[in-house]
């Protein structure tokens, strides 16, 4: 289990001195969260002996304390994240990796980790170090996809001083997977090599009630630098209509070793580049959402620049001294293509999306929520340049949460996504897949 002895010692050196103090204890929160979740993974078509395809269970929990802050002109507090995870059911066989942590031999019974982070608050500034941080910035998304959620370790600042304004900036240092005890150094998918610098500052700002511009700047050193523009508009139309426009650009590029070294390179998402390794990639996308009462319908487009495909940080290709896994695969970025299953996020790729959600409450059915979405990508590149082809997604799910009574907050949801791609040969798209997930949430607050 992973403690960061930093955070720690300053957090516990605060509650020591300050713990009496008001606001402290008043304003603390703790809560115990439980997630059940089935994972069936259909590789269609797939040939080998055992088939590849996966069928794994399990139980997570997250135990979650979040302090006050002390008086003062500078207030303290801390806190603090345990994270279990058992194993129910490894597969009878069909147990391929991350899902659970694997020493090489198989899925482990169980998995745990602590993190705790440190904080302070001056005016409307509030700084956070530790090792449970869990950032939802357009340049870097926690991923939560699985039984535990993924974290990082390093420092936060995020201020509103300013009306309307919101500034947020940080450096991280390392990254613990949702399916491992153990923290690793920073990487992008398909690189072997690892930084422990991860800088990031941007901007929010509210222009109007309804209209919000973002900026941010990103750099994983000797792998990437990545800038990001975003509009976001909401048109009120009636009290219970409405119309948004999502509009995002991102301009990733090159940084230090990449392109140079071999183990800094970036795989492309498996596709071409112009330039082997190197990053080099433009992408842009535009999300329109009609809302009508209970209903919401909407479509979009994203095209990702010809010279490489899109790049995010992920470290699903770091292994251990020992060649095993580290259990920390799964990562999601800011793009409305990240799906159940893919991404289209390869060199060329022109995706049109849309979908369709309707909640039910309107029909006297509160909590419950139906979605279907689909996803066609066009004009991908192949590694040699030489010819194109497609792939689409279509998901499905239905999500319900007991309003009232002694289960009230239990939530259950149920997700099914088929992907197919065509064109040429499968070495270089996503194999086609048919993925079923059956979870069940579960918050109780203690305090």
């Amino acid at each position: 289990m992973y403690k960061s002895s930093l955070a720690l010692a300053v957090a516990l050196g605060v509650l020591a001195q300050q713990a009496g103090a008001a606001g402290f204890i008043e304003d603390s929160k703790l809560s115990l969260s439980s997630r059940t979740m089935y994972f069936n993974n259909d590789n269609r078509e797939a040939h080998g002996n055992p088939r590849p395809d996966q069928r794994e269970s399990g139980q997570g929990f997250k135990l979650d304390y979040i302090s006050g802050f002390t008086e003062g002109t500078v207030g303290f507090g801390v806190d603090a994240q345990a994270l279990w995870g058992i194993r129910l059911d490894g597969g009878k066989g069909y147990h391929k990796g991350g899902f659970f942590p694997d020493d090489g031999k198989g899925a482990a019974d169980q998995w745990a980790r602590f993190g705790a982070n440190a904080k302070a608050r001056f005016s409307k500034t509030e700084a956070h170090f530790g090792s449970a941080l869990a950032p939802n910035l357009p340049i870097l998304v926690s991923n939560d996809g699985r039984l535990l959620p993924q974290t990082f370790e390093g420092g936060t600042i995020q201020s509103k001083e300013i009306d309307n304004l919101t500034i947020n900036a940080g450096q991280l240092t390392h990254a613990m997977g949702r399916a491992s005890s153990n923290r690793t150094g920073l990487s992008v998918a398909g690189a072997t090599a690892e930084s422990n610098k991860f800088r990031y500052g941007g901007l929010d700002y509210k222009l109007t009630p309804d209209l919000t511009l973002q900026y941010y700047y990103s750099n994983l050193e000797d792998f990437y630098k990545q800038h990001f523009l975003g509009a976001t508009h909401v048109f009120k139309i009636a009290d219970d209509q409405s119309f948004k426009t999502d509009l995002r650009y991102f301009d990733s590029s090159s940084d230090g070793k990449n392109g140079h070294d071999s183990s800094y390179n970036f795989s492309n998402n498996g596709g071409y580049a112009k330039n082997t390794g190197k990053v080099d990639n433009k992408t842009w996308s535009a999300m329109f959402t009609y809302t009508l009462g209970g209903h919401a319908l909407m479509l979009g487009r994203q095209q990702v620049g010809d010279d490489g495909g899109f790049v995010w940080m992920g470290q699903g290709s770091l292994v251990n001294d020992s060649g095993t896994s580290e259990g920390a695969g799964g990562s999601s970025f800011y793009l409305f293509t990240d799906s159940m299953i893919n991404q289209f996020a390869r060199a060329g790729e022109n995706t049109n999306f849309g979908q369709y959600s309707y909640d039910f409450a309107g029909l006297g059915v509160p909590g419950l929520k139906a979605s279907v979405s689909y996803l066609r990508g066009d004009d991908i590149r192949y590694k040699s340049g030489h010819g194109t082809y497609n792939e689409w997604e279509r998901d499905a799910r239905v999500d319900y949460t007991i309003q009232q009574g002694t289960f009230k907050g239990l939530g259950f949801s149920l997700r099914q996504g088929v992907y197919r791609g065509s064109g040429g040969s499968t070495s270089e798209f996503t194999k086609d897949q048919d993925q079923t997930r059956f979870i069940v949430n579960y918050t109780y607050a203690f305090m």
